[in-house]
């Protein structure tokens, strides 16, 4: 009977190799479960990616405003607007929101709706300049729609604007826009103190109304005067 030669240290390595795939494979489903479901949302909602600039996410494709609004093109000379996840994170969830009338005219730079809180209210501005076509109702009915979703279902004007072209061309996009909000990031940073280090979850994620963690007695000032409406 011919004596049969079976290479063990080849067979443990093909077992060892099979073992490390299986773990690599884990670990980057395991990651995947571990992306915050916020983030996943976004982006099941707009189609759009939501890539993260430190601590807020900035979603791809956008015209953003310095005040922290933005402009989607939606079809020729109509866009819809909203404001950014840095605003919402910033104010936090408001009581309720003052939305302009359909046929409106709003400016770009202008003051354009209200969110309130109590008896404080804050201003926002618009990224465009033109008549107001539609509100979004659903965040009359629950502004937290806009905390939840800024990119998407919260949406807050859609306006029609003449001079498209124009109005975009003073708004900040792509690699313009990753930079100013790692500008703003390092701003916020700056205003930070221990004190202030409450506004932080465990993950180092600004809460939910920071503004009004890092100065309860001026919250609307430090509000303000990231949004351009001092």
């Amino acid at each position: 009977m011919d004596n049969i030669y079976v290479d063990l240290f080849a067979t443990k390595g093909l077992e060892y190799l099979l073992v490390i795939v299986f773990l690599v494979s884990l670990v980057i489903f395991w990651r995947i479960l571990q992306r915050p479901a916020r983030s996943r949302a976004l982006e099941s909602s707009t189609g759009l990616a939501t890539p993260k600039v430190e601590w807020f996410a900035l979603a791809d494709g956008l015209y953003y405003h310095q005040g922290h609004s933005w402009a989607r093109p939606e079809e020729e000379n109509v866009v819809l607007v909203g404001i950014d996840d840095f605003a919402q994170h910033l104010l936090g969830r408001a009581d309720r929101v003052d939305l302009p009338a359909v046929g409106a005219r709003i400016d770009q730079g202008e003051s354009a709706w209200k969110f309130r809180y109590q008896s404080r209210s804050i201003d926002l501005v618009s990224p465009v300049s033109g008549r107001v076509l539609d509100v979004n109702r659903e965040v009359l009915r629950s502004p937290a729609i806009i905390n939840d979703d800024p990119y998407g279902k919260g949406w807050i004007l859609k306006v029609h604007v003449p001079k498209l072209r124009a109005n975009l061309r003073n708004l900040l996009h792509g690699h313009l826009a990753r930079s100013w909000m790692e500008e703003t990031v390092r701003s916020l940073r700056r205003l930070m103190s221990p004190a202030s280090l409450p506004a932080l979850q465990d993950g180092g994620v600004p809460i939910s109304g920071f503004a009004r963690t890092l100065s309860p007695d001026h919250w609307e000032e430090i509000a303000r005067g990231f949004l351009l409406t001092e």
